[in-house]
């Protein structure tokens, strides 16, 4: 699988765009805006720009990278049968409250599965900063890399996503399916630390969904 879209062209969008060049992936990003915004991106970066609809149409896989309050603008039909990475996180001063969210009633991933019913969703790369996705990566170098957590229904498209983190130098643990990735969103244990994969392990398993860090102290 060669061919990448991603929908949000913010600091994840770009960070993991040019991660997946520099891995030899093809590449083209896209925003909710016109395609002729992303040119200065697009020259930075060195991969390809066009509208949420070529970006879908270009791909074998997406990376969603929007603020999660817009996620009902994304369209299902078009994503139909898609791979998506959701790397969406919920921040209530940003996004206003989700209820079924607030309760615990149901994960983030699991939202935007519901919306994205005929897509396969996997939650990977929310549990990073945007600041790290490239630095931390170690494509040559297998020893102590850093783990990102990944979570999902289809045990298929997560087999797609764990390779595609090894080749891109990352170590994985897969936490479940969709309704355990609470585990590693926002304010938990596990969301955007460096952890190698036996420290992950241990920061998912040593969780409760009601615990919430301070907020921000992922980034000290």
């Amino acid at each position: 699988m060669k061919k990448i879209g991603i929908i949000g062209a913010g600091f994840i969008g770009q960070a993991c765009a040019k991660l997946f060049l520099q891995a030899g992936y093809q590449v083209m990003i896209s925003n909710s805006r016109d395609k002729k915004t992303l040119y200065s991106v697009a020259s930075q970066l060195g991969c390809q720009i066009g509208n949420q609809q070529e970006a879908i149409a270009f791909s074998d896989m997406i990376l969603i990278a929007i603020p999660l309050a817009n996620y009902q603008q994304l369209p299902a039909n078009l994503l139909s049968g898609k791979i998506i990475i959701d790397t969406m996180n919920y921040y209530p001063d940003r996004d206003g409250n989700f209820q079924q969210l607030d309760n615990h009633q149901i994960t983030t991933s699991e939202l935007i599965a519901q919306h994205l019913n005929q897509s396969k969703i996997v939650k990977a790369f929310n549990a990073i900063l945007a600041k790290d996705i490239v630095k931390d990566a170690k494509p040559h170098d297998k020893t102590n890399r850093r783990a990102l957590p990944v979570a999902g229904n289809d045990m298929a498209s997560k087999q797609q996503i764990f390779n595609l983190l090894k080749h891109i130098g990352y170590d994985y643990v897969d936490v479940g399916n969709l309704a355990q990735s609470w585990r590693f969103e926002r304010a938990k244990p596990a969301y955007c630390v460096y952890l190698n994969r036996s420290q992950l392990i241990d920061a998912l398993t040593n969780t409760s969904i009601d615990q919430q860090l301070p907020h921000n102290s992922w980034k000290n």
